[in-house]
């Protein structure tokens, strides 16, 4: 099958690309080292769809398998230049070693490069994030002040190392539970809660306020409550700006949303899913605050509602038993080990189990995700595309849609998604496998 026309007109992604990072913690610093590392030949960019994935194009016959990097127009990895906030003072190469996730040989080779990475002020409040206490932070009169500033912040990056462009993700720490009032409903109403400090606007709104008002796409990497409301959401429309979200989608959710689809497939029925986690981190400690949990277990409780559809299959999925835990414990530092327990049951109703421990390390598997949603975004607002990126559900565990759309959780079809929209972008024809054109 031939490609179609091409309707879609992409700028170039010409000069430097400014990558800027809500938090310069484990997930920052390890995809920064990372990066640079990657530039220097020290390592290679494994998780990386944009940097080793390929895409079929046309018919399985053609041969067409062209690498993703190769086949649409990002930015190149040598053209991305590092900003971040972060509530400490320490640059990137004291906060990778403290952080602990990369071996210190590694670190110290890129030592210079990292150094050079020292973390603007942030917008913090420990209402928000109860288990930390920052001391490098910015002081406004009220909220709108303080975003701002943010603003400010982003145009000096952007002029200090002369980019072209710049997005922005938030890869800070897990914000307190949070639904939607009447603050968030239009632009007007958040500006107005912000200037009278309203409690309501927490800091990460803050942050993708000043991102959507500075020209800047933004991704949410947190299950907080933060550009997913009606006022942000019209904002990045109004504005021309991708955003998505939201939670990046790594260590037992990534097992969920790989293992679920298949016990879907084969309709094999469910009793129970236990899951519980152990971890020793700074988001360990973060979500060991009950508050900041609840924001996180909801964002890890609706990924197998959505993609079992218990409504749809009563006799196989209805009144599941699903319970998550996560226990901070200091020891086990980034390497989080994740611990599922499933009962199914099969034909004529026979009792089975499933039994998982992931011995997962967070910041490795976030670290590529952060990359490749700075090269899609980027390539999103060179394509014109605006509001709720869905075809990134891929990287995320609560990914953001429509209003009243229900979201896509099975791991597959995000992925379908994710590569037919570059292939609309590029003009080919979209893969539906239905297959029918080898056997007439």
């Amino acid at each position: 099958m031939s490609a179609t026309k091409k309707t879609v007109e992409i700028e170039a992604p010409t000069g430097k690309l400014g990558v800027l990072l809500v938090g310069l913690g484990a997930v920052s610093t390890t995809f920064i080292a990372g990066v640079e590392a990657i530039k220097r030949g020290l390592a290679e960019p494994v998780g990386s769809l944009t940097q080793m994935g390929t895409i079929r194009l046309g018919k399985r016959t053609e041969n067409r398998v062209p690498l993703v990097r190769d086949f649409v127009n990002l930015a190149s990895i040598d053209d991305l230049v590092f900003g971040a906030w972060d509530i400490f003072e320490e640059d990137a190469y004291d906060a990778a070693l403290h952080a602990g996730v990369l071996e210190r040989d590694l670190v110290n080779q890129l030592k210079g490069a990292l150094q050079s990475i020292r973390p603007m002020k942030a917008v913090f409040d420990q209402h928000y994030v109860k288990r930390l206490n920052g001391t490098h932070v910015k002081r406004g009169a009220d909220k709108l002040e303080l975003a701002n500033q943010l603003i400010a912040d982003v145009e000096n990056f952007r002029r200090a190392n002369e980019c072209d462009r710049v997005v922005m993700i938030w890869c800070a720490s897990t914000e307190v539970f949070m639904q939607p009032g009447p603050e968030h409903d239009t632009i007007e109403t958040l500006e107005r809660a912000m200037r009278e400090n309203s409690p309501a606007i927490a800091p990460s709104m803050i942050y993708a306020y000043a991102a959507l008002k500075s020209g800047t796409p933004f991704a949410n990497g947190a299950p907080n409550l933060t550009v997913d409301v009606p006022a942000l959401t019209r904002l990045a429309i109004d504005q021309n700006l991708p955003v998505c979200g939201k939670d990046f989608k790594t260590g037992q959710t990534l097992m969920k949303t790989i293992i679920a689809p298949g016990l879907k497939a084969r309709l094999i029925g469910l009793h129970g899913w236990f899951s519980t986690n152990i971890l020793g981190n700074r988001d360990g400690e973060v979500l060991d605050d009950p508050e900041s949990f609840k924001t996180k277990e909801e964002s890890k409780l609706s990924v197998l509602e959505y993609i079992l559809q218990p409504d749809v299959y009563p006799a196989l999925y209805k009144d599941f038993s699903h319970i998550v835990r996560i226990n901070y414990y200091p020891p086990r530092g980034d390497n989080k080990e994740g611990w599922d327990n499933i009962d199914i049951f099969g034909w004529l109703g026979y009792p089975m189990q499933i039994k998982i421990d992931f011995l997962c390390r967070d910041s490795i598997l976030a670290a590529p995700i952060v990359l490749d949603l700075a090269l899609f975004l980027d390539l999103a607002k060179r394509a014109g595309m605006r509001g709720i990126q869905e075809w990134l559900s891929f990287y995320f565990k609560s990914p953001m849609t429509a209003p009243g759309l229900y979201p896509e959780h099975d791991l597959f079809i995000q992925l379908m998604k994710l590569k037919n929209t570059l292939r609309h972008l590029q003009g080919e024809e979209l893969i539906t496998h239905l297959g029918l054109e080898y056997y007439d």
